[in-house]
C-alpha cells in the first residue's frame, strides 16, 4: 500500500512523491513544469504536468530513475516507459487499454512498458471514475495527446542534441532516429533532456494516423493477469498493514433502522473482539447507516462475534418495501390514464394510430431486482492519522467520493488520501462510496489503521440493486404490417416522491420510440424506501429484454419476418421521430444486417432448433445478437450458437474488447436465468449464492462468435451494451420453437433451464 509507515510502502512513485514534488515546484510553475486544463475531452481534464530534471538527479547529477515527462508518462534509464493507467481496473481492461492509446502515440516499445495505477489526485488527473462502458470514451482523447506531448519532447531533446530540425526525427520501438546523420538515441537516453523542454502546444501536435497504429488495435493480455492468477495483493481485500485491526459491521436488515442497543459485554468477552461499539451514522443510506461495529484481532474473530449480536432495531424510519404489494401496485395503476404518471415522450396521433391499425396488441412485461454479487465483498481499509484519512478502497471512482465524504464528515477535501486499489467485480455497485463512508466512521474510533469487511450477507442485504421495473404496452400494427402506434406504461420507483430512482427512469428517447410517428410513453413513480443503483447496461439490462421481445410480437402480428421489420424499422428514422437526430440508420442497419449473414438468418434451421434475434443501440454503439438453440420435453435450453455483430468505432485492445463482450452476454444469460431478488416487509430474502446462483462454467455457452465493425469513429462503450440483448434474442427464439412467450424474467419461473442450469 502506497503510504507512509505504518503502511508497507511501494516502489514506484505514489501520490505523496507526486505532490511533494508539485508542490516543490510551486514557485516555479513554468509551462514546462505544469500543463493547465486544456478541455480536451470537453471536461476540463488536466492533461499532466513534468517534473524538471533535477527531481531525477542525485546528488552527483546523475540520472538514477525513472523522468517523467508528464502525469502519464515516466521514461526510465534503461528505456522502460511507465505509463500510468487513469482509471480504476475491474475486469474491464482499462488499466491496459488505456495506456495502449499513450504508448501507441508515444511510439513506444510495448515489450518495455510498464503499467501503474495512477494516484488519486484531482489537479492532475482529473476526473478518474470507471463506469456506464466510457472510461475508452471519455478519456482516450486525453490519452492520444498524453503520449503525442511525451513524443514531442523527447524529439525536441534529440533535435537539440543532435543540431537537426525536428521534424527529420522519427520515432519507433522507443527510439528516436535521424536517418540522414545516422544518429540513434533511445528514450532512456533522451528522457531527462526531455524533461526539460518546453510542454507543446496541443494545437500543434501531429497525431498518428489509424493506418500507421501497431499498438492500437492489437490484443494485448491485461498488465495485472500475472499477478492476479498468482495470488499476489492487489485488491482491496489484500491490503495489510503494520498494527492492522479487522472490522465487521452489522446494520438493520430493513434499511434505514437505528440500533437502540446490543449485548456489548457479551461480544466483548469473545475470542479476538477489542471492542464494539454503536455507529450513529449520519442518518443517510448513501454515506454511513447506523449500526453496530466490532473490531477484532482477525476478520475471522470480528465475523464470528457479529454471528452472536443481538440488536435491538428501531423501525420507525425503516423500509417496509415488499415485492407483491409493489407488483399489485403497478397493475393497480396500470388501469389509469398513463399508469398514474408522467408522459415523457409523445409523438404523433396516437388515436389516429390505432384507428389505422388491423391489430392491436396488450402485454405486461417485468424484470425483477437484481444484486451486483461481486465476487470481492464490499471492504475498505482506513486509517485517519496526522489530521489526514487515508483509505485503500476498491471503488469505480474515487475522485467522485472525495466531495461526498468530505460533506458527511465535515472536513476539507484536502484532508483526504485515497488509493484506488484493484476491483473485484464493479458492474456500477462500486460506484457509491457507503462502505468507504462506513470504514471511515470506524476508523474514527480506533487508534491505528482498520481493515473492514463485509460478510456476504451483508454484500446482498445492503446492495444498491437494479431497480425492478413494469412496462404495460399497447400498440397497434397496420395493413403494411409496420408499427402505427406505441403505448407504453413504464412503471419505476422513487426514494423521495418527486424523481426516479437512480439508474430507473426511462430515457424519453429510447429506441424503438426513436423511430416511431404516433407514441405516447409514461413513466410512473411507486415509493421504495430501498435505495437502489447503476447495474451493468444501467436501465437497458432490463428494458431492452421489454422493448425486443415486444417487437418481436408486433413483426408477428404483421406477418413479418423480425430482421426485415428491425431493418425497415430502422429506415423509418430517416423519416424524423422523437430523437431520431442522434440515431444512425446507416451503422444500425449494418450491424443488422451482419448479425443476419453471420448466423445465415433466413435459412432454415437444423431439425429442433430455432433462432432469436434483438438489435440495441447503446453507449454511443450499436449491437446485434442472434442466438441459436433447441429445446427438450424438459424445457431444458440448449444454447448452440451465438452470434454479436458491434459497431463501436474503432477498437482499442482487441483482447480487452472480446473478453468484455463475451463476458457481458454471459452475465446477461446468468441473469436472465435464475436471478431475482425478492422483498418481504423491507427485508432481501436472497442473501447468499445458495438463494442467489450466479451461472457455473459447466452451463457456460459455446463460444460466442463476434465480429467489430470498424472505423474512424471515435470509440465506444464495450463492457455493457453486449449484455442487454441476450435475454429477448433467447426468449424469441424459445417462442419460435413453443409458442410460450416469456414476458417476465427470470425463466426459470417458466420451467425453463439453461444449459442445465436452474
Amino acid at each position: 500500500m502506497n503510504a507512509v509507515n505504518p503502511i508497507v510502502a511501494s516502489p514506484e512513485l505514489n501520490d505523496h512523491d507526486i505532490m511533494e514534488r508539485l508542490e516543490a515546484n510551486a514557485p516555479d510553475m513554468r509551462r514546462r513544469n505544469f500543463l493547465k486544463l486544456t478541455g480536451v475531452t470537453g471536461a476540463g481534464l488536466v492533461l499532466g504536468f513534468t517534473m524538471g530534471a533535477k527531481s531525477a538527479k542525485a546528488a552527483s547529477g546523475a540520472f538514477v530513475e525513472p523522468m517523467m515527462l508528464n502525469a502519464y508518462v515516466r521514461i526510465a534509464p534503461n528505456g522502460d516507459v511507465i505509463i500510468y493507467a487513469k482509471t480504476p481496473e475491474m475486469g474491464n481492461s482499462t488499466k491496459t487499454s488505456l495506456p495502449m492509446i499513450v504508448a501507441e502515440q508515444l511510439d513506444a516499445d510495448w515489450n518495455h512498458v510498464r503499467i501503474e495505477q495512477a494516484p488519486v489526485v484531482l489537479e492532475i488527473y482529473g476526473e478518474q471514475f470507471s463506469n456506464g462502458s466510457r472510461s475508452i470514451r471519455v478519456y482516450s482523447d486525453e490519452m492520444h495527446q498524453a503520449g503525442a506531448t511525451a513524443r514531442a519532447m523527447l524529439v525536441a531533446a534529440a533535435a537539440q542534441q543532435w543540431k537537426v530540425p525536428a521534424e527529420e526525427i522519427t520515432t519507433a520501438n522507443s527510439v528516436a532516429t535521424h536517418a540522414k546523420s545516422g544518429k540513434k538515441a533511445t528514450y532512456g537516453q533522451l528522457a531527462m533532456a526531455a524533461a526539460d523542454q518546453v510542454i507543446p502546444d496541443p494545437k500543434t501536435l501531429k497525431l498518428k494516423k489509424r493506418a500507421d497504429w501497431t499498438i492500437i488495435g492489437t490484443k494485448k493480455t491485461g498488465c495485472d493477469n500475472g499477478k492476479v492468477v498468482t495470488g499476489q495483493p492487489l485488491f482491496g481485500i489484500d491490503q495489510t498493514a503494520k498494527g492492522l485491526v479487522y472490522a465487521a459491521y452489522e446494520k438493520c436488515p430493513q434499511p434505514g433502522g437505528f440500533p437502540k442497543s446490543f449485548n456489548v459485554d457479551e461480544i466483548k468477552k469473545m475470542r479476538g473482539v477489542k471492542d464494539a461499539f454503536i455507529v450513529e451514522g449520519n442518518n443517510s443510506l448513501d454515506d454511513c447507516q447506523a449500526g453496530v461495529a466490532i473490531i477484532a484481532d482477525s476478520t475471522w474473530n470480528a465475523f464470528q462475534a457479529k454471528k452472536k449480536l443481538k440488536v435491538e432495531w428501531d423501525l420507525a424510519k425503516a423500509s417496509k418495501d415488499d415485492s407483491i404489494e409493489i407488483t399489485n401496485t403497478a397493475r393497480e395503476w396500470a388501469k389509469q390514464e398513463n399508469g398514474n404518471g408522467k408522459v415523457i415522450t409523445q409523438a404523433g396521433d396516437l388515436k389516429a394510430g390505432f384507428d389505422a391499425g388491423v391489430k392491436t396488441l396488450e402485454a405486461e412485461y417485468y424484470y425483477p431486482f437484481l444484486a451486483h454479487a461481486t465476487l470481492e465483498p464490499m471492504n475498505t481499509t482506513a486509517w485517519v492519522h496526522d489530521g489526514m484519512i487515508e483509505a485503500w478502497s476498491p471503488n469505480q471512482g474515487l475522485d467522485r467520493a472525495k466531495p461526498q465524504v468530505a460533506k458527511a464528515f465535515k472536513v476539507p477535501e484536502k484532508s483526504l488520501i485515497f488509493h484506488h486499489t484493484r476491483l473485484g467485480g464493479g458492474f456500477g455497485r462500486r460506484g457509491r462510496a457507503d462502505y468507504l463512508c462506513e470504514a471511515i466512521a470506524i476508523a474514527q474510533k480506533v487508534n491505528g489503521p482498520v481493515k473492514y469487511t463485509w460478510t456476504r450477507e451483508d454484500d446482498f442485504a445492503h446492495d444498491y440493486y437494479r431497480a425492478a421495473n413494469f412496462h404495460f404496452y399497447k400498440a397497434a400494427v397496420d395493413k403494411t404490417g409496420n408499427v402505427s402506434a406505441w403505448q407504453d406504461k413504464f412503471f419505476t420507483f422513487t426514494n423521495d416522491g418527486k424523481t426516479p430512482v437512480m439508474a430507473g427512469a426511462l430515457s424519453a428517447d429510447e429506441y424503438p420510440v426513436v423511430v416511431m410517428h404516433n407514441t405516447t410513453v409514461s413513466q410512473s413513480l411507486m415509493p421504495l424506501v430501498r435505495p437502489t443503483g447503476f447495474w451493468r447496461a444501467p436501465i437497458h439490462n432490463g428494458t431492452v429484454f421489454c422493448h425486443q421481445s415486444f417487437m418481436h410480437e408486433l413483426a408477428l402480428a404483421g406477418g413479418r419476418e423480425h430482421v426485415e421489420f428491425t431493418l425497415e424499422h430502422i429506415e423509418n428514422a430517416r423519416k424524423a421521430g422523437p430523437g431520431a437526430k442522434d440515431f444512425e440508420p446507416e451503422r444500425a442497419a449494418a450491424v443488422v444486417k451482419k448479425v443476419a449473414q453471420m448466423s445465415n438468418w433466413g435459412k432454415t434451421p437444423a431439425a429442433g432448433h430455432a433462432l432469436g434475434f434483438a438489435f440495441f443501440p447503446g453507449n454511443n454503439g450499436y449491437h446485434a445478437e442472434v442466438a441459436e438453440i433447441s429445446l427438450d420435453a424438459k424445457k431444458k435450453v440448449t444454447i448452440h450458437n451465438i452470434w454479436a455483430a458491434i459497431d463501436c468505432g474503432h477498437v482499442i485492445n482487441m483482447s480487452g474488447a472480446l473478453a468484455q463482450v463475451e463476458g457481458s452476454i454471459i452475465d446477461g444469460l446468468s441473469t436472465m436465468s435464475t436471478l431475482e431478488v425478492t422483498f418481504v416487509k423491507g427485508v432481501a430474502q436472497q442473501t447468499q449464492f445458495g438463494a442467489y446462483t450466479p451461472m457455473r462454467m459447466p452451463a457456460s455457452p459455446p463460444p460466442v462468435q463476434i465480429e467489430f465493425i470498424q472505423s474512424d469513429i471515435h470509440p465506444t462503450g464495450l463492457g455493457e451494451p453486449a449484455l442487454p440483448l441476450i435475454a429477448p434474442a433467447i426468449c424469441n427464439a424459445i417462442f419460435s420453437l413453443t409458442g410460450e412467450r416469456i414476458r417476465t424474467l427470470p425463466i426459470n419461473k417458466h420451467g425453463y433451464t439453461l444449459n442445465g442450469y436452474a
